[in-house]
């Protein structure tokens, strides 16, 4: 490392943001060390999705695991949503899931996206709880009773549209009172105007369109709602199709009513769900359409200011990969997920990286997210493709919890691990002349919480002290020639 410059960096904002779901009614949580070595990068935030009904008899059973009276025909037939029961509130504790989930998200170098459906009935005491369940976990978004305006969630069939529009605002404000650095989602967008321009009941979501942190639609350009009850065969209702043009101009549209109705004052907008199904498109369109469209997005709808792509494994076609039948486990790639790696590292969705003074050491590294981040940068000379390139922790450094990017590539190492082997990054580059290639480096919380013991800014920061510069393995020839044939 002699010679070698070193740089503070700091980590910003993308133009667009890409999250990812990760686990829902149709699929299991994929963990965080096996995404990140199949797409090669983080993304700013993961989306975990979780029901909270703890009045209904049988909770927190699962609620497709319940004994059900009479026939199931529909995905949200079940006495309950069938998302994964949220096993925290006041009666039960932080434990289990999705703590650990979200513990996972966040030492990864990304932000937590809680969807959080839940019964309206629960009182204010069950909903503070849940803010300082979690509080810990830094810039979290919470997302409250998404697809409000449908039909099909629990929440919607026991309560008016005014009821869920009230309760959403009665949860933000608690959470604004005892988490007020958790942002929170409101996810109605309708790209189908009344008689008189109006997404559907905004009149009744107007307080909650003045509340919430972030506005939210979801939307998938091709659609089977009947899966898995159901076929999606030529001909059939259970399934639909738009193109992407329709689409751009439907968030416009929206962000246009959200800005109305908001007194011209602006919010993020985001798109909490989006894909088109396989069922409907097919393997090959799908890629083909997903990808026109994550190219057009940003000039044709600038208003987005994020989108998650609905989900990473799934049982049916919504997925980068599809999970085997026989092994949940096991997922089988796709072709939309060569085509997703390639738009992960299009311009207008990469963060932004800022280069500043010289650092020292021992040198403090700061996490405040996936969007503001303060690390370090390593400057490095390459003679040419690398043939080893390995980086090396010792002493206090060996139990920092660091995700590093080089070249393109990212990669984590957990606590404890001394060294990280880096080749991988260089597999696809093949160069042959004098490079100049930055290490860039960031420390996330290794127990994926921020620690109130750091200080009064602990809820949106986390602090961390790296010793000494690593030691770099850098080799451009095998460690032994090919032996001469005899």
């Amino acid at each position: 490392m002699e010679n070698t410059d070193i740089y503070r960096l700091h980590m910003g904002q993308a133009k667009c943001a890409l999250d990812l779901g990760d686990g829902s009614e149709r699929g299991e949580y994929v963990n965080q060390d096996y995404i990140l070595n199949v797409l090669g990068r983080p993304h700013r935030g993961i989306n975990l999705m979780y029901c909270y009904y703890p009045l209904d008899k049988g909770w927190p059973v699962r609620a497709s695991e319940l004994a059900q009276n009479g026939k199931v025909g529909f995905a949200w037939d079940y006495a309950y949503d069938d998302y994964f029961p949220y096993q925290g509130g006041l009666e039960g504790n932080t434990n289990g899931e999705p703590f650990g989930s979200m513990k996972d998200v966040r030492r990864h170098g990304q932000d937590v996206i809680l969807t959080l459906t839940v019964d309206c009935a629960v009182s204010d005491e069950q909903l503070v709880r849940i803010a300082e369940d979690l509080r810990p976990f830094g810039r979290l978004m919470l997302r409250i009773n998404h697809e409000a305006t449908g039909t099909w969630f629990a929440f919607n069939k026991r309560y008016t549209y005014q009821q869920v529009a009230d309760f959403y605002v009665r949860f933000h404000n608690i959470i604004k009172k005892y988490a007020p650095h958790i942002k929170t989602i409101l996810c109605i967008g309708d790209d189908h105007p009344d008689e008189n321009g109006k997404m559907k009941c905004e009149d009744k979501f107007a307080e909650a369109i003045k509340a919430a942190d972030i506005w939210s639609t979801d939307t998938y350009v091709a659609l089977h709602w009947g899966w898995p009850f159901d076929i999606a065969e030529s001909g059939g209702k259970s399934h639909k199709r738009t193109g992407n043009g329709e689409s751009f101009s439907g968030f416009n549209y929206e962000y246009g009513r959200f800005m109305e109705r908001a007194g011209g004052k602006s919010r993020q907008f985001v798109i909490s769900e989006f894909n088109a199904d396989g069922d409907v498109t097919g393997s090959f369109e799908q890629a083909e359409q997903l990808a026109d469209f994550y190219k057009r997005l940003p000039e044709e709808a600038p208003c987005i200011t994020g989108v998650t792509f609905y989900q990473f494994r799934d049982r049916g076609r919504l997925g980068l990969e599809i999970e085997d039948p026989n092994n949940q486990n096991i997922g089988c790639a796709q072709p939309i997920l060569e085509e997703y790696k390639k738009i992960l590292n299009m311009e207008p969705y990469l963060p932004v990286m800022s280069q500043n003074e010289k650092a020292a050491f021992p040198a403090q590294l700061r996490w405040g997210g996936s969007e503001d981040a303060d690390g370090l940068l390593i400057s490095l000379q390459f003679d040419q493709n690398p043939v080893f390139c390995e980086v090396t922790f010792s002493g206090e450094d060996t139990n920092l919890n660091l995700m590093m990017e080089i070249n393109g590539r990212w990669f984590y190492k957990a606590p404890g691990v001394k060294t990280i082997d880096l080749i991988p990054a260089f597999f696809n580059s093949r160069f042959k002349e004098k490079k100049e290639i930055p290490l860039r480096i960031f420390a996330p919380p290794p127990n994926g919480v921020n620690d109130p013991a750091q200080g009064k800014d602990w809820e949106i920061n986390y602090y961390t002290q790296m010793q000494n510069p690593p030691e770099l393995r850098i080799r451009y020839a095998p460690a032994m020639p090919v032996p001469e044939e005899k």
